[in-house]
């Protein structure tokens, strides 16, 4: 289901919007009240289900879109139809940037977990950061912020044995976070994130359930022995 909120509503947070994406990642924080003159155009907020797709690779980029909460992969797909994870993007990110180039989206974008999230129109963005200097300067860390994962992804889980990959990639998946509770997916994703088979993926967070170093509090949630997952990462 889809509510709509005005930017405004998000920006004060009057629409319920205080721990949104949009407040907590500070992308349009730096706004001041007279910027709100002339905008008139909703955000969308809506939540995906599992599998789900938010935009496919090649779709028009007619909107930017924040994650409130769960998780979501980008995939691009090889000649011989296979895919590949390139990066996960969680809570706060900000996704379609391309769109700001009117370009078309680069990925396939589909949930991993229910996902919340914040819809808005590019051209919206595009308008407010030609005037509002702030706007612009959080977009373009934000851009470098999207290039620097997707560097990170590419020099740290696709190099190394298949253990130190796994390792590499749980405590991704927990950076910036207070606890070390990590949800995870399906092990064919997982496989193809890191260029491993889903076999291998499963035989290592099996070893690494054996070992301690992960445990199990739900389906597919788990507390991380960080400390250990950081020197086998790191070997």
């Amino acid at each position: 289901m889809t509510k709509t909120v005005s930017l405004r509503e998000a920006w004060s947070g009057e629409a319920n919007c205080l721990n949104c994406a949009l407040r907590t990642s500070v992308l349009f924080s730096g706004l001041q009240e007279a910027d709100f003159e002339h905008i008139h155009e909703p955000i969308d907020q809506f939540t995906l289900k599992p599998g789900a797709h938010l935009y496919l690779a090649g779709d028009t980029g007619e909107y930017l879109f924040t994650i409130r909460s769960g998780m979501l992969k980008l995939v691009q797909y090889l000649p011989d139809g296979s895919q590949r994870i390139v990066r996960v993007a969680r809570s706060t990110d900000v996704l379609g940037l391309e769109s700001l180039l009117d370009d078309r989206y680069q990925h396939d974008a589909i949930a991993l977990h229910p996902t919340e999230v914040c819809r808005f129109p590019a051209r919206l963005v595009r308008e407010l950061g030609r005037v509002n200097p702030t706007l612009h300067h959080e977009l373009m860390a934000r851009w470098q912020r999207a290039l620097t994962e997707a560097d990170a992804w590419l020099t740290e889980l696709s190099t190394g044995s298949a253990r130190q990959r796994v390792a590499r990639l749980l405590l991704r998946l927990v950076r910036d976070r207070e606890t070390s509770e990590c949800p995870l997916f399906s092990r064919e994703d997982m496989g193809a994130m890191l260029g491993v088979t889903t076999e291998t993926a499963s035989r290592t967070i099996a070893e690494f359930k054996r070992q301690g170093l992960l445990v199990e509090t739900a389906p597919n949630l788990f507390l991380l022995d960080i400390p250990n997952l950081r020197r086998l990462a790191e070997d």
